[in-house]
């Protein structure tokens, strides 16, 4: 059992489920703290609290659909499907005045970031 157990907790299961927690929580902070997604959500894109619903939604079903061995592919085109179309909010907040009052470095480190978690969910396709 102990050697089972040894065998699964491998760097790539590891990483999987920290991928996993972090899309689960992530989409649950989207009810749970709507105003901050409802401030990022670009001028242009209609029905803002529709998207930010849908994405929250989104996020834990990708996040879960990780955990899944069946559904594990899917879940990660999903979330980098996602991942590219949550993009233009974190534009819209690293280069709006709106946001002055966040940190720079916050707002600006936002954009690299969908990169690795892109290049992260790809390892589980």
């Amino acid at each position: 059992m102990i050697k089972q157990l040894l065998s699964y907790l491998t760097l790539y299961n590891i990483s999987l489920w920290v991928l996993a927690a972090f899309l689960i929580y992530a989409g649950y902070a989207h009810f749970k703290n709507p105003k901050f997604f409802l401030k990022i959500v670009p001028p242009y894109v209609p029905a803002h609290q529709l998207m930010v619903d849908l994405s929250g939604i989104a996020e834990i079903l990708c996040g879960v659909g990780l955990l899944i061995p069946a559904t594990r592919p899917y879940a990660a085109w999903a979330s980098i499907a996602l991942f590219v179309a949550v993009f233009p909010a974190n534009l819209y907040m690293a280069t709006s005045e709106k946001f002055a009052s966040v940190s720079a470095t916050f707002r600006w480190l936002r954009l690299p970031l969908q990169g690795v978690l892109i290049w992260w969910v790809y390892q589980y396709r």
